[in-house]
């Protein structure tokens, strides 16, 4: 098969020699990615669930999911949660078949997820769903897939390699900020965080909101103590020299709970905050503006023919390989798009930007089509990738 596959020059500065970069990353318990882990859970294991009863994957798309902010009464040493968290799973599943109950197979993905994402009281969310039956258009799409599934959208994916310093940086600082060990050391720090990066010229900017915990802060005085200990141990990690603002918000005059970033749960959902899949990390684990950057939600798409989470992780693996691969790379970025119906391995446009040491030779140009065709041959692999849970999604 002759895919078009284009190896282009990059039609843009290498990001870091441009002015200004902007990265961001939202934690393990911000509430878009709370929404993104339920729907991811809900997907994967409804497609186990068809598997294991049909031999196949039918039709589904579970990404549209809502987490509605419950209500608090943080105090120190200790508050309430006064109403639940609320997480709402939208969306479409084939569901003509009762050996299969949709509702209860979402809602046991969705409390298995929160048990391994968050370590407050599952008891404090509510969980609903709203998922009806899909049309039979996009069912048929999955069942008309032979040697390779159709794509039942029409949409793009996108993936780059390597990571910028500051890019590095963010995910080094989450990977901190979720680690045993930082939680052995501030037993105050939440699950909910985010990480806002930004470089101008030389100088590198961190500003984190961090959710600190009530029960283990005593006052006012030891909140903003702990606070400064939180920012020197997360400067001491850097390998960099950057500027580093905690917990911007937080009024210095503050005299009670109020004016700090104070929860009981450690959750900004328990009153501060709503959450919604797709408004979150990319596949990459970032939110990248200065990067070619597809806006579709990965999590809670079918695994086997929504190209919105496949060409993303895809485009993903596809530019890390390529830039591991062949040393002249310094730099890569993989667009791919499809066509609603055709054959995922089948793209519209492959397209690859290169830069490289010494130009776009034919021969490079040749070494990398030939690693993006191996891995659109492959491209159904990707789908297993992700029900073993192998591909990040968020």
């Amino acid at each position: 098969m002759a895919r078009k596959i284009l190896v282009i020059p990059p039609g843009r500065l290498p990001i870091d020699q441009q002015d200004v970069e902007v990265c961001e990353h939202k934690g393990i318990g911000h509430p878009d990615t709370i929404a993104d882990a339920v729907c991811k859970a809900a997907s994967r294991e409804l497609s186990l669930a068809y598997l294991d009863a049909y031999q196949r994957m039918l039709h589904h798309n579970l990404d549209k999911g809502l987490l509605v902010a419950g209500k608090s009464a943080p105090r120190f040493g200790g508050g309430m949660l006064l109403e639940p968290m609320k997480i709402i799973v939208c969306g479409r599943a084939t569901n003509a078949d009762p050996k299969i109950d949709i509702h209860n197979t979402v809602v046991a993905a969705a409390r298995r997820s929160l048990g391994e994402t968050v370590r407050c009281d599952l008891r404090h969310f509510q969980i609903t769903t709203e998922v009806k039956e899909g049309s039979a258009n996009l069912k048929e799409i999955l069942a008309r897939g032979v040697a390779a599934a159709l794509a039942n959208d029409t949409s793009f994916g996108c993936g780059y390699a390597p990571y910028s310093l500051l890019e590095e940086n963010v995910l080094s600082l989450s990977r901190l900020l979720k680690s045993p060990a930082f939680r052995r050391e501030f037993p105050a720090a939440g699950d909910d965080f985010k990480i806002m990066g930004h470089r101008v010229n030389g100088e590198t900017h961190f500003t984190i909101a961090l959710a600190f915990i009530d029960r283990h802060v005593e006052g006012v005085a030891h909140y903003f103590a702990v606070k400064q200990a939180v920012r020197d141990y997360l400067a001491d990690s850097l390998p960099v020299a950057a500027a580093i603002r905690l917990n911007a918000l937080d009024d210095p005059a503050a005299h009670d709970e109020c004016g700090i970033y104070l929860t009981v749960s450690g959750l900004s959902a328990e009153m501060g905050d709503d959450g919604q899949v797709g408004r979150g990390n990319r596949v990459n684990g970032l939110i990248t503006p200065g990067r070619a950057m597809s806006l579709e939600a990965a999590a809670g798409k079918n695994p086997a023919a929504h190209v919105g989470k496949i060409y993303n992780v895809l485009a993903t693996l596809m530019a890390r390989d390529i830039d591991e691969r062949i040393e002249e790379v310094n730099e890569v970025a993989v667009t791919l798009l499809s066509a609603i119906g055709e054959p995922i391995d089948e793209p519209q446009v492959a397209a690859i930007e290169i830069r490289s040491k010494h130009g776009l030779s034919g021969g490079l140009k040749k070494a990398v089509a030939e690693i993006a065709d191996g891995w659109l041959e492959r491209s159904v692999h990707i789908t297993q990738l992700i029900l073993e849970g192998r591909a990040a999604l968020y």
